[in-house]
């Protein structure tokens, strides 16, 4: 049980002496009571953990927060206790952390988030509508066409391509969209076959 002391307007200096008095001893009996817990920590976090090192690793974490942490102890025969609570804690953070890493870790390293390989007939398919699609830009009234190639090929934006064509920005953007609408109606019946294959 920590003593109460009472400070008197002796001086500043005595005051100090008795403050480093006050904060040494729990930082000295954590010290005392290290050599018997210590290991105790690093048993715990090894059972939780399976694994040498990880529970040296939560051990020292566990001992640095209890050396941080001691003043707050009010009970200082449940120091054993304590501890043993502090490893488990970290120790099961540290089991948590992994598991979801390593699930993170499986999930993306299986072929399902990987596209599938293209088959023979997919990339004939590919290069039928490919061919079909240039003709269809092709097709195109001027005006149409060069709108939508500079917005869909070249990535320029709607106000530049504004500024480019010596156009307002309404009719940039309803040229493009009348560009896309006849390209979808052209292709529908292309795009209606690959997706049957």
């Amino acid at each position: 049980m920590q003593e109460l002391v009472l400070n008197q307007p002796v001086g500043t200096a005595k005051s100090e002496l008795v403050r480093e008095a006050a904060q040494a001893d729990p930082r000295r009996e954590f010290e005392e009571r290290l050599a018997e817990c210590g290991p105790l920590a690093f048993r715990v976090a090894r059972g939780v953990l399976r694994n040498t090192e990880d529970a040296e690793d939560v051990a020292q974490e566990a001992l640095l927060r209890g050396y941080k942490n001691i003043g707050r102890l009010r009970d200082r025969s449940r120091f054993r206790g304590w501890l043993v609570r502090i490893s488990f804690r970290l120790a099961l953070d540290r089991l948590r952390s992994a598991k979801r890493r390593e699930k993170r870790d499986t999930l993306w390293s299986r072929p399902a988030h990987l596209p599938p390989a293209a088959t023979v007939e997919d990339v004939a398919a590919s290069n039928q509508f490919q061919g079909h699609l240039e003709r269809a830009v092709e097709e195109l009234p001027e005006k149409l066409r060069l709108a939508l190639l500079l917005s869909a090929m070249d990535g320029y934006t709607m106000g530049e391509i504004s500024s480019m064509l010596g156009v307002p920005l309404g009719t940039v953007k309803s040229r493009i969209f009348i560009a896309r609408k006849k390209l979808a109606e052209k292709l529908r019946c292309y795009a209606n076959t690959i997706k049957t294959r």
